[in-house]
């Protein structure tokens, strides 16, 4: 129904977010992992989004990326997990890390997700193995390596540890961590970089 939402963030909770546009508040479910990614109260977002419609409800789901909702879909087109699973795994899970699983058929990575047993993340790889392209899977796994990576920079790690120590999770700080950086290293390259910047920088994506 909607390809997309773009307006005012009016109310922003745990695992969902009502977005203001032209005047209507829509409500939005947004995976709980990647609600650090949504701007804050009064900001403006765009997110991509997926109806779910049934006999007694009508429900919209929001990501941040085109790839997630994309994934997304191939995710609840596997008998056993609905929209309320899909979620659970992108929380857990980034889209590199359920790419890989799936086409290694790590199912014991994918039934990390609540609610996301051992043959339900079985019957997930049977589904989609074949849906994941090779270029995915690359993709992927470079991905994965980049991220790493960068956390193995000293510098990174230190901001990402102070940022576990004031309380955000390891993901959430890694996250916010990669986000500064890069930030950084356009405006004044990789060397000018340090701790205390990365620290200071990463504190605005949450």
């Amino acid at each position: 129904m909607y390809a997309y939402l773009k307006g005012t963030v009016v109310q922003k909770t745990a695992d969902r977010i009502v977005v203001e546009v032209s005047g209507v508040g829509y409500n939005v479910y947004v995976s709980p992992g990647r609600i650090y990614d949504i701007p804050e109260y009064g900001e403006e977002v765009k997110v991509y989004t997926y109806t779910s419609v049934r006999e007694d409800a009508i429900n919209l789901y929001g990501f941040v990326t085109l790839e997630e909702l994309e994934l997304f879909k191939l995710l609840i087109s596997v008998s056993g997990i609905g929209p309320k699973g899909g979620l659970a795994m992108l929380s857990v899970m980034s889209v590199d890390d359920i790419r890989y699983a799936i086409m290694t058929g790590d199912a014991k990575l994918l039934a990390k997700a609540p609610g996301v047993g051992k043959k339900t993340a079985e019957r997930v790889i049977i589904d989609l193995k074949d849906k994941i392209n090779a270029q995915d899977f690359e993709e992927s796994v470079t991905g994965a390596v980049l991220e790493k990576t960068l956390m193995e920079h000293p510098k990174a790690r230190d901001a990402a540890d102070a940022l576990v120590a004031l309380g955000y999770s390891g993901k959430e700080a890694e996250h916010a961590v990669e986000q500064a950086f890069r930030e950084l290293e356009v405006q004044s390259g990789e060397d000018a970089i340090s701790s205390d910047q990365l620290l200071k920088v990463a504190l605005k994506y949450f």
